[in-house]
């Protein structure tokens, strides 16, 4: 039995409802880690950006979400059509960009996950409808739709062109990342920092001001539950070798040692 012959409208529909969707950023290249977490998450952003997955590793691990009502995203490594090419041919329902800071970069990066004429994608996703569970024909019809366009927002630049970022037709979803953001204004590491919160609030108000889902990061329950409240719609809880080293850590909690 194929799965869903739509398999992004899950996690679509929880975002045009207004509900939050929560997921991890996959570092680790292992089958197994994904099967365990793509069972709890809503959806799994397989790093290419840094780390040691490769394509193949990435193939084995998008596949190992079928099944689960997880959504598999690839994040890649710099805005470039060639970069998300692969991932998307291989079965992902969906690019992160890094490091968007300007209006061209996001309609760049807006065409990269679109077919002409609306985008600049070049054909060949001989394995993505398999993991889609469609006909080839059915893939090419609902592909351009069902894509996810996801930019990340993590420069002082981007901040402060937020505006016209958030104004390009067919970003999905934009995310703050706030490793990126410190670092960009010399704090790296220094996720208290009045400056940097104070980039980060503009960021928000910028993304929630357009109406594209916004997405960030908890380490906490509390802190998930205040970007719930601030209207956050994608919660990254953390890596997935960050997840279990808590995993780890509570494990000990209460043993005399």
């Amino acid at each position: 039995m194929p799965v869903s012959a739509k398999p992004l409208n899950r996690l679509r529909q929880v975002w045009s409802e207004g509900r939050p969707a929560f997921g991890a950023i996959a570092t680790i290249p292992s089958v197994q880690m994904v099967q365990i977490m793509a069972r709890s998450l809503d959806w799994i952003i397989v790093d290419l950006e840094h780390g040691p997955i490769g394509l193949t590793e990435a193939h084995a691990m998008i596949a190992a979400t079928t099944g689960t009502p997880c959504t598999p995203l690839v994040r890649i490594a710099a805005n470039e059509p060639w970069l998300a090419k692969a991932p998307m041919d291989i079965g992902a329902f969906g690019i992160n960009f890094p490091m968007i800071t300007n209006r061209n970069e996001a309609e760049k990066a807006v065409r990269s996950v679109r077919y002409p004429p609306r985008g600049d994608r070049l054909w060949g996703p001989f394995h993505a409808p398999f993991r889609w569970g469609q006909s080839m024909p059915d893939y090419m019809a609902s592909a351009d739709d069902e894509m996810i366009c996801m930019v990340t927002i993590e420069h002082v630049d981007a901040v402060n062109r937020i505006d016209e970022i958030m104004a390009t037709p067919g970003i999905d979803v934009a995310v703050i990342g706030p490793g990126d953001l410190a670092t960009s204004i010399n704090k790296r590491g220094q996720m208290d920092d009045p400056e940097l919160q104070e980039l980060i609030a503009r960021a928000e108000a910028g993304i929630l001001r357009s109406g594209v889902p916004i997405g960030g990061v908890a380490r906490t329950a509390d802190q998930a539950n205040q970007l719930i409240d601030r209207g956050y719609r994608a919660i990254a809880l953390g890596f997935d070798w960050s997840l279990f080293q808590r995993g780890i850590m509570a494990a000990f909690d209460g043993i005399k040692r």
